[in-house]
């Protein structure tokens, strides 16, 4: 037998959005089945509103929205009718024809799901997992695929659902997503929650002592001298493309102005920005590709 879990604790709130982040094989696809009843935990306990997901009622499963990324559409059905089918499973759903106009979906309600492109199958999706009014709504990579005009409408359909008192769950592997949305982010690794908090808590740690993360694009071949500012964490991400880590300081970003200056080139582009997410996600799952 393999343990997938091993130690995962987090509690979503309602009027909040939480993250479950994690890198592939971590234990969060695991975890929110079991959360969701699609899976029975061997040891621990699990709550949905109080009650064990697995031996759900009728009446819990009405009270819980779930989108899924893969899966879960049937491909010979055409969108509006699947909603509408949706729909009719639940004793005060949210208007068919209002929540389709909201997420496009009537600009393909007469294609077949087979038909449609990755995008269009997540705002179907999302809407199936919407429209029968949930408490809480487990989201699956809601914005993979989307345009960014669709992404836009997302985001403020999550916001709004936040604001009106759901608990939303979800994950996602773009990191700046994560960050724009999330009230509350558990990080996943090895099947356990090896970090939590909010963003600004995550990423606080290391500001206090002036790590700072800088990026500059120069001229492809310009070497960047290692001994320039060796107390700092240089990386090559592209050629001409450099990113800086560290307790960066004002000298040092003047230090490296004087060696564009002896260079004779100036940056096509500077960007300078406090520890981001994504830098605390990388420095607990690692850099390397699984």
């Amino acid at each position: 037998m393999v343990r997938v879990l091993d130690g995962v604790s987090l509690r979503a709130e309602r009027g909040a959005v939480t993250v479950l982040l994690g890198a592939n094989g971590a234990g969060k696809t695991t975890t929110l089945e079991c959360a969701q009843g699609l899976q029975r935990a061997d040891g621990g306990r699990v709550r949905l509103l109080g009650e064990d997901p697995w031996r759900a009622t009728p009446q819990l499963r009405a009270r819980v929205g779930v989108m899924l990324q893969d899966g879960g559409l049937p491909p010979s059905v055409r969108p509006l009718a699947l909603l509408r089918h949706v729909a009719s499973m639940y004793a005060d759903p949210l208007p068919v024809d209002a929540l389709a106009g909201r997420l496009g979906l009537d600009a393909f309600g007469a294609v077949s799901i087979r038909r449609l492109s990755g995008g269009q199958k997540q705002r179907l999706a999302l809407a199936c997992a919407l429209v029968g009014r949930p408490e809480v709504v487990f989201l699956d990579e809601p914005s993979a695929g989307l345009d960014p005009q669709s992404r836009t409408i997302v985001f403020d359909i999550i916001r709004e659902l936040r604001a009106d008192g759901l608990a939303v769950i979800l994950t996602t592997h773009l990191l700046d997503d994560a960050q724009r949305l999330a009230d509350y982010v558990f990080i996943v690794e090895g099947g356990r929650t090896v970090a939590e908090g909010t963003v600004a808590e995550l990423t606080a740690d290391t500001e206090a002592d002036g790590t700072r993360e800088l990026r500059f694009e120069t001229v492809p071949g310009l070497s960047f001298p290692s001994d320039l500012l060796p107390h700092l964490l240089q990386r090559e991400t592209e050629p001409g493309q450099y990113v800086l880590r560290g307790p960066l300081t004002a000298d040092d970003v003047a230090r490296l102005a004087r060696w564009w200056d002896a260079c004779g080139v100036m940056p096509t582009s500077i960007s300078l920005a406090p520890r981001s997410l994504e830098d605390v996600f990388l420095d607990i799952s690692g850099r390397s590709i699984r």
